[in-house]
């Protein structure tokens, strides 16, 4: 990947009011996603008075998920990307797709939506707490980190292929479905073992509110990879030195 694809951006950039609208949109998809994911589990948690988990409540995680994140991605695409993941913005970057300046104002507004969610179901619960991430019985933290990285590849390859590449086509609602769908298929295949993160957000407002920072650097580490493989195998093989089609109304 030629290093001119990658850009700073310019000083004033953060404050630009096209700039700050898509931080709002990112917080408020992310509010959304955290909401109703991390809200599903604290459901089952609460319908099975704490009971282990079962593969009924994995699906319905799943279901929950993939669900919220198609909402998320569609009412934030025409505004921001619809990123809903710093993973996702960080694969963005590496590709090209937005400046590091845009970049670290949706992290900021992604981080802030997922803690703001999670203090909204503390609230909503009656104080019940929102379960940080953990690794199961038997993973290691390198196991984790493997399922994270793959995880992610995943969606972020999925992102580039629906949403980034400029020989798309006009696929419309298909992106935030295909989004939905890889993130529900993983937690399926990764939810027994760690939970099944693949967002540093996601994982990032329950630590704050539970303050449990067990294993969290995993939940970092292990998307942000993933997530810049993904865009460095897409964009070399599959775009190339062509054009390169931004994501949605982000002016680079």
């Amino acid at each position: 990947m030629p290093i001119n694809k990658i850009a700073v951006g310019t000083p004033g950039e953060a404050s630009h009011p096209d700039a700050i609208r898509a931080a709002f949109a990112e917080f408020f998809s992310m509010l959304i996603f955290v909401f109703a994911g991390e809200g599903s589990g604290m459901a089952f948690n609460k319908l099975t008075n704490n009971g282990s988990t079962t593969p009924s409540g994995l699906v319905a995680a799943s279901l929950a998920h993939a669900f919220a994140l198609f909402v998320a991605v569609s009412v934030g695409a025409n505004i921001s990307g619809g990123h809903v993941n710093p993973a996702v913005t960080f694969g963005a970057f590496i590709g090209g797709n937005i400046t590091l300046l845009r970049g670290i104002l949706y992290w900021i507004a992604q981080l802030l939506g997922s803690v703001v969610a999670c203090l909204l179901l503390k609230f909503a619960t009656g104080g019940w707490e929102t379960a940080a991430f953990s690794l199961s019985s038997g993973v290691s933290v390198w196991n984790a980190l493997v399922f994270e990285i793959v995880m992610t590849f995943g969606l972020v390859y999925t992102v580039y292929a629906t949403a980034v590449d400029p020989k798309k086509g006009n696929v419309g609602i298909v992106a935030p479905i295909a989004i939905g769908l890889i993130v529900g298929a993983n937690i399926l295949a990764g939810g027994a073992f760690d939970g099944a993160s693949m967002n540093p957000a996601v994982s990032f407002g329950p630590a704050v509110v539970s303050w449990s920072w067990t294993h969290h650097w995993v939940y970092w580490a292990g998307p942000l990879i993933g997530a810049a493989i993904a865009a460095l195998v897409y964009d070399n093989i599959f775009i190339g030195d062509g054009a390169h089609e931004p994501l949605p109304n982000n002016d680079f």
